[in-house]
C-alpha cells in the first residue's frame, strides 16, 4: 500500500450527539471540544455542527454517534454515520403533552 493510499484512507472520525433528524437520510451532529483561552489559560467548551448521511435513518435525537469524513454528498454534507455509540436515555412512553383533568367551578 503506497503512502498516498494510506493518507487518503486516514480520514477524520468524530464523536458527537445527534441534534436533528428532520431531513431525510440526514442527521445533524454536534461535536464538542475543549480549547484553552490564550490569555486566561482556562478551558472553554466549543462546538461545531456537522451534517452526516444516515442511510437507514437509524440514529435518533440525543444519540451519541461516530461519524467519518467521506466524499461530498451535498452542499453541506461530507460525513457519514459509522455507528451509534450509545442510544439516548429518553423514555419512549413519555407523553409530549400532559393531559390534566378539567377543573370544576
Amino acid at each position: 500500500m503506497s503512502a498516498d493510499k494510506q493518507e487518503r484512507n486516514a480520514r477524520r472520525a468524530l464523536v458527537g450527539t445527534v441534534t436533528g433528524t428532520k431531513n431525510a437520510k440526514t442527521i445533524s451532529v454536534r461535536v464538542e471540544r475543549m480549547v484553552m483561552h490564550p490569555l486566561y489559560k482556562k478551558y472553554m467548551k466549543r462546538s461545531s455542527i456537522y451534517k452526516a448521511h444516515d442511510e437507514n435513518s437509524e440514529a435518533g435525537l440525543g444519540d451519541r454517534v461516530e461519524i467519518a469524513e467521506t466524499r461530498r454528498l451535498s452542499k453541506t454534507k461530507c460525513f457519514r454515520l459509522v455507528r451509534i455509540v450509545a442510544k439516548a436515555r429518553i423514555p419512549a412512553s413519555t407523553p409530549s403533552v400532559a393531559v390534566l383533568p378539567e377543573a370544576e367551578g
